[in-house]
């Protein structure tokens, strides 16, 4: 891809965020399975979501580029629970635990570009995305992250990206502040404080 193909792409990207997100975008939301969302053969739209916030990205970066979308998905899926799922995240991270994952990128050759999307977890990346990185060769291409956050920015991890994808190009990014799941969490049980049930 030349530079000015990819510069038109990136308007593209930035005009179709203010486009409605829109029914039909193809994406893999249990599978880590690879779908064509458009015709280019040379963007790869990778991805790993728990609530669906960077999904949304994913999907609408995907729909933008005509790229390939790809999630990914570890081979033992996380908690349901977000207290267990915290707890599960964090004893990875002091442990440098990369889990496996459910499938590969197949033809990872084919792609110049790489668009990797996730969620802060613990002020950094998920340990599922160390995993991708480590076993996908990401070296001579373009890397994009997107992240998302629930408002304490982006840790280390552009530091961990840098870190395991040493020879690929990373350029700047997407980041985008979303709802706050332990927030929420106090808000209600705050709440719940104050409903008098059986009183």
């Amino acid at each position: 891809m030349t530079l000015t193909a990819f510069i038109s792409r990136r308007q593209a990207l930035q005009r179709s965020f203010l486009l409605p997100i829109v029914a039909g975008v193809s994406f893999a939301a249990t599978s880590a399975e690879p779908t064509a969302a458009g015709r280019s053969a040379t963007v790869l739209v990778a991805y790993f979501t728990r609530t669906g916030n960077t999904r949304l990205i994913a999907t609408q970066v995907a729909r933008a580029l005509d790229a390939t979308l790809f999630q990914i998905v570890p081979a033992a899926a996380y908690p349901e629970d977000y207290e267990a799922q915290v707890a599960q995240a964090e004893d990875e991270r002091q442990r440098g635990y990369e889990p496996p994952l459910q499938a590969m990128v197949p033809d990872l050759d084919s792609y110049e570009t790489v668009f990797l999307g996730f969620p802060i977890w613990g002020m950094t990346a998920p340990s599922v995305i160390r995993s991708f990185l480590s076993q996908h060769d990401l070296s001579g291409k373009t890397l994009v992250p997107f992240i998302t956050h629930g408002g304490y920015g982006l840790g280390n991890s552009l530091a961990v990206i840098a870190e395991h994808a040493p020879d690929a190009r990373l350029i700047d990014g997407f980041s985008k502040q979303c709802d706050q799941e332990r927030e929420t969490l106090r808000e209600v049980t705050r709440w719940l404080e104050s409903v008098e049930i059986g009183r």
